[in-house]
């Protein structure tokens, strides 16, 4: 199994590389604005890694605030989010459960495939944890907001299939009231062997057999789950 603590901090470069690629249907922000338009609102972006999501939301929002545990990570994103001429942003090193921002300071708060590891990289208090980040991020929210979670709903597979150590964490925020929908967000790589090189890399060998050749590349099934929640229904 790879070690997810060490490429999100030392592995920007081959992370982004493999994330690039994911979505290449782009089912992600139509998904998005059908939730919660960003358009002309203060959106904030957890977790942001390598600014999938900022990059995404930044021309649409009216103000981008993108914050991520590793500095790794964050330099990427920083480097595109300039890339793309905007001024409309900031990105800071933070925690999903001390965000640096004042309260009620945002319209929308998204955060993709990082408020799980809250859950797996603490399994003997996972609940509290999950609890601290949840307070934190509706601490931040206007009284009327939405909360966007994206999450793997199964790399490989065409319908969902959660990964075991996710149970216990998607049931609590079913039980929490979040919305749950779901979109196709498949890879597409140029070749075998880039398929090959960046699967193994963050799924590891095993996921290799669930890659699909087709005449237009190589591509790896994928399936995001999205929940929601409104301010006014958060009830920890």
């Amino acid at each position: 199994m790879p070690d997810y603590e060490e490429i999100y901090r030392q592995q920007a470069g081959p992370y982004e590389d493999l994330v690039s690629r994911e979505d290449y249907q782009g089912h992600i922000l139509p998904a998005l604005e059908r939730i919660a338009s960003p358009r002309g609102k203060a959106v904030v972006d957890l977790g942001a890694g390598t600014g999938r999501l900022a990059c995404l939301l930044a021309p649409l929002a009216g103000a981008l605030c993108a914050f991520d545990r590793s500095h790794a990570m964050l330099s990427v994103a920083v480097a595109k989010l300039r890339a793309g001429g905007r001024r409309n942003w900031t990105a800071a090193l933070a925690d999903h459960r001390a965000i640096p921002l004042t309260d009620a300071w945002a319209d929308v708060v998204v955060s993709g495939w990082s408020v799980c590891y809250l859950v797996v990289w603490h399994p003997d208090d996972w609940q509290a944890q999950l609890e601290r980040g949840l307070a934190e991020m509706r601490r931040i929210l206007r009284p009327i907001g939405s909360l966007i979670l994206l999450e793997t709903l199964g790399t490989g597979v065409e319908t969902p299939h959660p990964p075991q150590q996710m149970l216990n964490y998607l049931s609590y925020l079913e039980k929490a009231g979040f919305r749950r929908t779901w979109i196709r967000t498949d890879y597409r790589f140029e070749s075998r062997p880039q398929a090959e090189t960046l699967t193994s890399f963050f799924f590891g060998e095993a996921m290799l057999e669930k890659l699909v050749e087709r005449p237009e590349g190589v591509f790896l099934p994928e399936c995001t789950g999205i929940w929601t929640l409104t301010t006014a229904r958060i009830d920890l």
